[in-house]
Formats: structure tokens, C-alpha cells, sequence
């Protein structure tokens, strides 16, 4: 799994979405799910 430093360049890639989940925040991307993120 591939991990950013800052979830906002994660985010402003194309097709890639946050969800919070369980109190964390989380991006996941359905077109590459090599980005994946998570915060918190």
C-alpha cells in the first residue's frame, strides 16, 4: 500500500474520495487503489 504524507494531495487525485470512518479519515481511491490514506 502507497502512502502520502498529506491526505490533500491524496485527494485531489482523479477518482479519489474521504471517508471518515470510525472517527479516522481515511482516502481511498476506486481508479488506483494504490493511493490510499489514512489520518487520525
Amino acid at each position: 500500500m502507497k502512502v502520502k504524507a498529506s491526505l490533500k494531495s491524496l485527494k485531489n487525485r482523479p477518482g479519489s474520495q474521504v471517508v471518515r470512518r470510525r472517527g479516522r479519515v481515511y482516502v481511498i481511491n476506486k481508479h488506483n487503489p494504490r493511493f490510499k490514506a489514512r489520518q487520525g
